[in-house]
């Protein structure tokens, strides 16, 4: 759970810069004319915008890049695609308010645009994209109470690329160049309560001409000349009215009370990893490179809640993600990094990750505290009650959970430890999808049951209605020897577009001229997979708890979403550190064993890949993984973990490893 405290000025300026542009983090406090100190609220004091702030904020942009540019289309979601999409980042900024209510302000912001759409493209000998942008601009306002209209203007600056194209469409090569220009606009900043105020703002930017030379691809010289119109909604928290170390740093005017109706929490994490050189007498395009790796991936996000009524809530998750997951995230079936699929760019890509409304219907009885936390507002529920959940969301926010496996950001890293690894639950590439759940909760049990989109294909980043996903877990709570402890048990059935291994060995067999994988795209049509899963903690003493899962899918047809994992066992211990006098401390031995099908075997033994293995041979044998890691608390906020993951038989592979895989970890809650 992320800690709900962000009142702490240090704490909020480590959140602001961490989060970037998805935490949405910012601010609002002031000064009150005068000599004296104040000691109460005075009723005619005048709202004061003097400050620092830092924040972020999320918008959706277009324009061109000029004639001939080939742009690459990124995505808009409820928009059309564009030259950025969506956008996310932060900014920072100063302003100070003039008696005659004039506001004088200077602010710094940067931009990240969406990942890839998937529209079909017209073919082209190269591609242009933006990896980023931003402005140093001015600001002048005029203060009406707790509103301010502005206008704003400055420099900004980007940096391009463009994407060499070989001509079946791969990237071959790129070059990139920076840009510099001017931005100008106008915007509204509200106060919100506490030290919070929100905005929105209008930019147009024109970021200068660069010439492209590429002679020596061969191709015509092109000009890149980026023009932007960006819509941004934005929070801003206020560090300070004036510096802590200035003598009137006392001196506060009164400020907005914070509302209970609405929440801000965030959170980053980076990850690196690497492994040294092991055994790998061969290996194909799916494999793990056998010469020794070392990547990193690095994710901020925010949670935002607004209480709409009595029971309503809605919940926004933007985040940046960026980085690579070793091997480019390929050849382990119980792949190394929980965060990993999120990456692939060597910048930051924005993404609105979760969007989703919530209903609460009490039954009356007996109610719980709810404290705050990440999309979780704090009050009161009836404990007897009725949740229903519509928007996007990760399917494993509402099945599969587990207090000691469930987040690759605080526990274990490993997927086939932090879930139950062959549920191919429905997800688009970076885990989530789109759906409802329906939740029916009393004292010691709740079922709930859920229905979801799919991807358009196997690991496709495009969800679609053209298929389904479904799930139904029963969870009963108990106490054993005065420990509390839990099992779930859940069934699932995905239907969509996807290959029968058998049915393409048998047309493998008959025409071994044909590639078995151009095989499995013409074959291709919707198909059914299902399976269940088992799911058990229980604590076995104060600070010490152990978990088990099994899970199991028939294996006849591709993989979806997930991973390439038919069967799985898994299970360890979790200790907390307060044996040892560090109680925020966590230590964690945890290990797997994965399986597959016959047919997936087969099918991988014939040269076949899956979503993440497929070595173009295999000696089949299990995936065993053994996983270890200690969490160090530094404070309140951040925790870095060291952890060690032993693979063997990576992607089910006798010829291939063991794998000595060795990771840190630093995170940060908000």
């Amino acid at each position: 759970m992320i800690r709900p405290t962000y009142r702490p000025v240090l704490k909020t300026a480590l959140a602001g810069l961490m989060l970037g542009g998805t935490s949405l983090v910012t601010a609002m406090a002031a000064d009150v004319p005068g000599a004296m100190p104040v000691k109460a609220p005075r009723l005619n004091a005048v709202y004061d915008w003097t400050g620092l702030y830092i924040g972020g904020h999320a918008g959706y942009g277009g324009g061109s890049f000029g004639p001939g540019t080939n742009p690459l289309p990124q995505q808009g979601v409820f928009f059309p695609h564009s030259i950025t999409g969506l956008i996310g980042g932060y900014q920072a900024g100063y302003n100070l308010q003039l008696p005659n209510r004039v506001v004088l302000g200077l602010e710094a912001d940067i931009s990240f645009p969406s990942p890839l759409d998937h529209p079909k493209l017209t073919p082209a000998p190269f591609n242009t994209t933006f990896d980023y942008f931003g402005t140093v601009r001015g600001r002048v306002g005029y203060a009406v109470g707790t509103w301010l209209p502005y206008v704003t203007g400055g420099a900004a600056w980007g940096r391009t690329h463009i994407d060499l194209n070989d001509p079946a469409g791969d990237i071959a090569g790129m070059k990139a160049r920076m840009h510099l220009g001017w931005v100008a606009g106008a915007g509204l900043e509200f106060a919100l309560g506490g030290n919070w105020s929100g905005k929105v703002e209008y930019n147009y930017m024109d970021l200068g001409a660069r010439a492209y030379g590429l002679s020596d691809v061969p191709l015509p010289d092109v000009t890149v000349d980026p023009k932007v119109h960006a819509v941004k909604l934005g929070l801003n928290y206020r560090l300070w009215d004036t510096p802590p170390w200035a003598s009137n740093a006392s001196i506060k005017a009164p400020s907005l009370p914070e509302s209970t109706d609405w929440n801000v929490h965030g959170q980053t994490t980076l990850i690196t990893q690497g492994y040294p050189s092991f055994r790998s007498p061969y290996q194909g395009a799916n494999s793990l490179p056998g010469i020794g790796r070392t990547r990193e991936t690095w994710t901020v996000g925010a949670f935002l809640g607004w209480r709409l009524w009595d029971g309503g809530e809605f919940y926004f998750n933007p985040e940046l993600a960026q980085g690579f997951g070793i091997g480019g995230t390929l050849g382990l079936a119980g792949f190394s990094n929980g965060e990993a699929q999120k990456g692939g760019a060597e910048y930051p890509k924005f993404r609105a990750q979760r969007y989703f409304f919530r209903q609460t219907f009490g039954l009356g009885g007996e109610q719980e505290d709810v404290a705050d936390g990440p999309n979780q507002l704090a009050g009161k529920r009836d404990i007897d009650r009725i949740t229903v959940t519509v928007g996007r969301f990760a399917v494993g926010d509402y099945f599969d959970n587990n207090s000691y496996a469930k987040d690759p950001r605080a526990d274990f890293m490993n997927w086939a430890l932090w879930s139950s690894a062959a549920y191919d639950f429905p997800a688009d590439l970076p885990g989530f999808t789109r759906g409802a759940v329906i939740e029916l909760n009393r004292k010691d049990w709740a079922i709930r049951a859920g229905a979801f989109q799919v991807p358009s294909q196997p690991n496709s980043d495009v969800l679609t209605f053209n298929g389904a996903g479904g799930v139904v877990e029963f969870e009963e709570r108990h106490t054993l020897f005065n420990q509390p402890g839990k099992l779930r048990v859940g069934v699932f059935a995905n239907r969509g577009s996807t290959a029968n291994y058998r049915d393409v060995l048998g047309i493998s067999t008959a025409n071994p001229g044909l590639d078995i994988n151009n095989i499995v795209a013409g074959e291709r049509r919707e198909r059914s997979k299902y399976g269940f899963y088992i799911n058990g903690e229980q604590q076995v003493a104060n600070d010490v708890g152990i978990f088990a899962r099994a899970s199991w899918n028939d294996g006849q047809n591709e993989i979806l979403s997930f991973t390439d994992i038919d069967r799985s066992l898994s299970g360890g211990v979790s200790v907390k550190g307060s044996h040892w006098g560090r109680p925020s401390d966590t230590f964690g031995l945890g290990g797997a064993i994965n399986g597959l099908s016959g047919a997936h075997r087969d099918f991988l033994a014939a040269g076949g890949k899956g979503l993440l293995i497929g070595d173009g041979l295999l000696n089949y044998s299990n995936e065993r993984i053994l996983e270890t890691y200690y969490a160090l608390a530094l404070d309140k906020a951040f925790t870095f973990t060291a952890d060690y993951q032993l693979i063997v038989n990576p992607a089910y592979n006798a010829d291939r490893g063991p794998v000595s895989i060795f990771s840190g970890r630093l995170h940060g809650e908000f």
